[in-house]
């Protein structure tokens, strides 16, 4: 798939030896999946898009951003039975670099920063009054998270591969823009199929298709994919479309027979070690949004980071990350260097990452070991600006923590 056309206004959005004795010990029983209840806010937020949270003011979102579970429903998942410890590393960050980034932090409205190196804790500032503890959401971060359910789906046959048509798992796709169109497609957002994500536009398919009337027995995600039309043959054409990350979450659903915060239960957070648990925003007809709105702790951001960076053995199969981090779509002349995996982005140097709008992001650098989280509410949903402050950041992070 490389070399396809490329939407333009989508580019704008945008991993010492030691010898020990030998000491038998008794198996560890695995931990038990970590419970999944529902959460239902005392009054939900509007759902329409002339009151999108896209256009809320600064204070509005800030206080959302942190209490989505408190506006919307969707499902809670409990912390890891096993938490992954992430020790403070013995290296320390010139004091330079520390002022950059915690400047960086204040012009961005960052509201944390994590940086993991090894599996070791190097940075950890806060922002914006959030705590440690407290729960920051994703936007367009989830994508990632609902790759990684993907792939564990593909280990788990329920999906043959990322080659089937989607139709064979959600035949109400039939005759749909997405008849014809392949799992695979759908994870790399090249299925043809015409969308608007303008996040300043009212009118735009990103700002309507949660707000659309909910039809009984059928996914909030289908309806709104019969009113879309195809825009090229399906594999050719690349345009960033949330609606698709939606749809994988429901074939991933469909395919596994349970939600996909269950899903997640199983195959993410106990795995990589939560400390905090997970709030999964479902849309209106009860789904998971596949391309959005997870809460989590910023740790736990940075604990997806490493889970990924250590290639998620026992859940996706071999190489999955290294296939799904890598430019499936490549962004070249346009944007060299740059490129599009498995709903994950991919940057210069054989680096990836998760994006989301207004600033949140986990950025995997495999070669030298290292996972940088942020979490943010910037002023406006993308900022070119921010984002290659963002990689600079992470330039230099590379560079002092050379090895």
């Amino acid at each position: 798939m490389r070399g396809l056309w490329i939407s333009t206004a989508a580019l704008a959005l945008a991993g010492c030896a030691s010898t020990y004795d030998t000491v038998e010990t008794a198996p560890v029983a695995p931990a038990a999946t970590p419970a999944v209840t529902q959460s239902m806010p005392a009054q939900m937020a509007s759902m329409d898009p002339g009151d999108s949270i896209l256009f809320w003011n600064d204070a509005r979102r800030s206080a959302a951003f942190r209490d989505m579970e408190g506006l919307f429903p969707g499902f809670e998942v409990a912390p890891a039975g096993r938490v992954r410890e992430l020790p403070r590393s013995a290296e320390t960050l010139p004091a330079d670099l520390q002022a950059a980034m915690r400047a960086y932090m204040a012009e961005t409205h960052a509201a944390g920063l994590m940086v993991l190196k090894d599996g070791k804790v190097v940075f950890e500032d806060y922002g914006l009054g959030l705590r440690p503890t407290d729960r920051w959401t994703s936007f367009s971060v989830a994508k990632s998270f609902t790759s990684t359910l993907l792939g564990a789906a593909i280990a788990d046959g329920k999906i043959a591969s990322v080659d089937t048509p989607v139709t064979e798992i959600v035949p109400a796709l039939a005759g749909t823009a997405y008849d014809g169109v392949t799992v695979g497609q759908v994870a790399t957002m090249t299925s043809g199929v015409a969308w608007n994500e303008d996040y300043t536009d009212p009118d735009s398919d990103v700002a309507k298709m949660l707000a659309i009337a909910p039809v009984a027995g059928e996914s909030q995600a289908v309806t709104y994919a019969r009113t879309l039309k195809r825009e090229a043959p399906a594999g050719t054409k690349w345009v960033y479309k949330t609606l698709e990350t939606n749809l994988l979450g429901l074939i991933v659903e469909q395919a596994v027979g349970k939600s996909l915060a269950a899903y997640a239960a199983e195959k993410i957070v106990g795995p990589a070690g939560f400390e905090g648990g997970l709030f999964w925003m479902q849309d209106l007809t009860g789904g998971n949004i596949g391309g959005c709105c997870l809460s989590l702790r910023l740790s736990d951001y940075a604990r997806m980071g490493q889970f990924a960076l250590e290639g998620g053995k026992g859940v996706v199969p071999d190489g999955w990350f290294a296939t799904a981090g890598s430019p499936l779509v490549d962004f070249a002349p346009e944007a060299p260097g740059f490129g599009y995996g498995y709903q994950w982005w991919t940057y210069p140097g054989a680096s990836y990452g998760a994006q989301g709008i207004f600033g949140q992001a986990i950025t995997i650098v495999p070669e030298d070991r290292l996972v940088v989280a942020v979490v943010s509410n910037w002023e406006t949903a993308t900022s070119r600006a921010n984002r290659d402050g963002f990689r600079t950041l992470v330039g230099k992070l590379v560079t002092a923590l050379d090895d």
